[in-house]
């Protein structure tokens, strides 16, 4: 489940008070032996961004004088504004490790505990943000943000009616909290299809499926899931450190689940949602729908989520058609047409789309992942992912990964448009 998350930064403020020192350039005394221009010194290094050289002014003015209160919290709410930086940059594990140096000086700082929790959760490390997230409730109990959190946590292991509690309790601290309305709302109405699904699971993959669902078929899609993880992960150098939940529904279970468009095949939100429940034995094409589907997987752990529509699916399209090839119908009556679409019009939801102009814009997606692939190979794709996973946009991450070519977002759409054309005269 992947919801709108809190506002980190009113977390942070919330953690404890910030009571940096102001001090004068004058301040009497050699920096190296004054704590308080090594102090003043690191504040205005954090506030000038300089995260690493102004944490080093704060605890080496903490280091001389280790009681003085001010300092150590100085030093706490340096680190903490460092993780904050690097949780937007969605560097977690470093965001993590600066958390846990804040709590290491105070650990009875709820605030500290709870954006630990909050990182791990992000890193699906599920035990220690569970951890984290109980001692930052049993330190502040009428939290809704550490509620809200710890609900996720409970959800995403499948504690699924312990969350809706921890939720409904979080409302009642914030009622009309938007987002726990609609993550209410949502675990409901999921919670009331899944509550009676049969259980299965294989070395990746936990399964959950219909009722009157054949189990052999359903131990028949976690085969190919697993065979997909091994082709996926080793093209683009990932394999999930946690087990991944797949749901197999009936058609009218799956469009209450997902509230997803006619035309949809499956459905990837943290879950992998197939509505395949009334079929008995596996297609061609189901492979490649479960191909695309995992490969939603492994693009949304190497970006955290920051990654343009188009590009996910583009390379899920590349997996899936790998076993199951098709036709680009609807891209070529649109390239002969000269009504391709801007792909910065590509870059969000699809699910509002007509059932052709979902088709073109799939099969456009493929179209261009498949030139970047074929014209700069995998690795520079794999470069794009992992920059999109620092925070980068993806103009910024696409002309690191394509320095070589000198090329920009728009510079590499336009000659990719220019091979098509070149393509269409041919035929």
């Amino acid at each position: 489940m992947n919801p709108r998350p809190f506002n980190l930064f009113r977390l942070l403020c919330g953690a404890a008070c910030l009571c940096f020192l102001i001090v004068s350039a004058a301040a009497a005394g050699p920096i190296d032996s004054d704590p308080v221009l090594h102090s003043g010194y690191g504040r205005e290094l954090l506030l000038r961004g300089e995260y690493e050289k102004g944490i080093a002014q704060l605890r080496e003015a903490y280091l001389l004088f280790p009681l003085n209160i001010t300092f150590k919290r100085n030093l706490a709410e340096g680190y903490a504004a460092y993780g904050h930086q690097q949780f937007k940059q969605k560097r977690y594990e470093q965001a993590d490790e600066n958390f846990l140096k804040a709590m290491e000086l105070y650990p009875e700082e709820a605030g500290y505990v709870l954006l630990r929790g909050i990182c791990n959760y992000h890193l699906k490390k599920y035990d220690v943000a569970r951890y984290e997230l109980e001692r930052a409730k049993a330190l502040k109990p009428d939290s809704a943000e550490i509620l809200y959190y710890l609900g996720l946590v409970q959800f995403d292991t499948d504690n699924r009616q312990q969350a809706i509690e921890l939720w409904e309790q979080a409302l009642k601290l914030s009622p009309g909290r938007k987002e726990i309305v609609e993550l209410l709302a949502k675990s409901r109405k999921e919670n009331a299809v899944e509550s009676s699904m049969d259980r299965g699971h294989s070395s990746r993959f936990d399964l959950t499926y219909d009722p009157g669902v054949d189990a052999a078929f359903a131990l028949a899609i976690l085969d190919v899931l697993e065979s997909a993880a091994s082709l996926v992960g080793a093209e683009l150098g990932m394999f999930p450190e946690a087990r991944v939940p797949v749901g197999i529904y009936k058609r009218a279970d799956y469009k209450t689940v997902t509230d997803s468009p006619d035309w949809s095949g499956g459905f990837y939100d943290g879950k992998i949602r197939l509505p395949f429940g009334a079929l008995a034995e596996i297609t061609p094409a189901m492979r490649g729908v479960l191909y695309h589907e995992y490969t939603h997987v492994v693009v949304f752990e190497l970006t955290r989520g920051n990654c343009p529509l188009w590009l996910n699916e583009g390379i899920a399209e590349m997996f899936g058609r790998m076993q199951h090839n098709r036709t680009l119908p609807e891209f070529g009556r649109a390239a002969r047409a000269g009504k391709l679409i801007d792909f910065r019009k590509l870059e969000a939801n699809f699910s509002e789309l007509s059932p052709s102009a979902a088709a073109l814009a799939y099969q456009q997606s493929y179209a261009l992942v498949n030139y970047m692939v074929t014209t700069y190979g995998w690795h520079r794709i794999k470069m794009i992912l992992s920059g999109l996973g620092t925070g980068l946009t993806f103009d910024e991450s696409l002309r690191i990964a394509l320095k070589d070519y000198n090329l920009t977002y728009d510079t590499m759409e336009k000659e990719w448009r220019i091979s098509v054309e070149r393509e269409m005269v041919g035929k």
